[in-house]
């Protein structure tokens, strides 16, 4: 095992994925053949999402966090399976609550089938992600999921209360964060602990590698979003201001800017659109809000890597350890 001063050697993104390739070309076959309907729409739509270029984060963690803790078994396949249907269903109840019509570069469903066809199909996939936790028929599986589910919508509903409010603290926020993003993140990483039979306290570890993790990607996203241009990270620059979302970047410069800042950045929250972008920018790179989102990104991420002390000197551990990394550091 690594003592937690020891550093790992660097893994590039493509060095991690080729160490679960087959795992991830099992996973791929699954999503192909648990998406199939009778419906013609719900195909259509599963598929332009599921296609859409993302990056498979989830069942990419549920398969390293089970290689590293030893897994042999078929169920880890089902597992990252059905984490993506979840995740799936998420995206496509985003955009309609968002109004969004750009994700990963692409046009999203909403965009092209309407609102209602985006809702029922994500409903259509959440119910098949239950389906299949059935078939593993584990309890324990069904209790982790469930909770995590049911976190996430109370994220959701939250995210939608702080929409337009400038009164959203960084602790509120942070909380949206947990509920909505890094829930799903803990959730794919202690399910691996729950197939390999895992004491109670590396259960518990490696659930907070992923909650940390998520938190630290989801800061990113905050800093991308004023920071990277739209062909990067494949949507439009400020979409979280036009839409009022009160982001960390927002309530750091509020918190710290002149009046004459936190008035202007107010402003922009309660109203929304892109009218003063180029001037709340300059507001938030003043007060160094990007940095200290940024910061506090970096400080997940190794909250993270802390939480794989325990575990076996596997190129599966260093794979998680990298990936932290990667969640910090990432443009798109």
């Amino acid at each position: 095992m690594r003592s937690p001063l020891e550093t790992p050697k660097p893994m590039k993104l493509d060095d991690i994925y080729a160490l679960i390739a087959d795992d991830m070309q099992q996973v791929n076959a699954c999503i192909q053949a648990r998406l199939q309907s009778d419906i013609v729409l719900i195909n259509q739509i599963g598929l332009h999402i599921i296609n859409s270029g993302g990056k498979r984060l989830r069942p990419v963690l549920h398969l390293l966090a089970a290689r590293a803790l030893g897994y042999t078994g078929p169920y880890h396949i089902n597992c990252a399976t059905l984490i993506e249907f979840i995740h799936t269903a998420t995206l496509l109840h985003d955009d309609v609550v968002d109004s969004s019509d750009l994700r990963r570069g692409q046009d999203t469903a909403n965009a092209l089938w309407g609102n209602e066809a985006s809702v029922l199909v994500g409903d259509f996939l959440y119910s098949r992600a239950f389906q299949m936790m059935v078939e593993i028929g584990n309890m324990r599986i069904m209790a982790i999921l469930a909770d995590a589910t049911n976190t996430i919508a109370e994220g959701e509903v939250q995210q939608l209360l702080n929409i337009h409010d400038p009164e959203t603290t960084q602790e509120r926020y942070l909380q949206v964060i947990h509920d909505k993003t890094a829930k799903l993140f803990e959730s794919a990483t202690q399910l691996a602990a729950v197939l390999t039979g895992q004491p109670a306290t590396t259960e518990t570890a490696i659930a907070r590698y992923g909650m940390h993790l998520g938190t630290a990607f989801q800061l990113v996203d905050d800093v991308l979003d004023y920071r990277s241009s739209s062909d990067e990270i494949g949507k439009n620059i400020g979409d979280d201001l036009a839409e009022g979302k009160p982001t960390l970047p927002l309530i750091h410069a509020m918190r710290v800017g002149t009046p004459a800042q936190a008035a202007l950045i107010r402003q922009a929250i309660e109203v929304g659109g892109r009218e003063h972008i180029t001037a709340v920018q300059q507001a938030i790179e003043s007060t160094g809000a990007i940095d200290y989102t940024a910061r506090l990104a970096q400080s997940e991420a190794d909250k993270a890597k802390a939480c794989l002390a325990g575990l076996p000197d596997t190129a599966y551990t260093q794979a998680l350890h990298a990936l932290a990394e990667f969640s910090v550091n990432r443009t798109y």
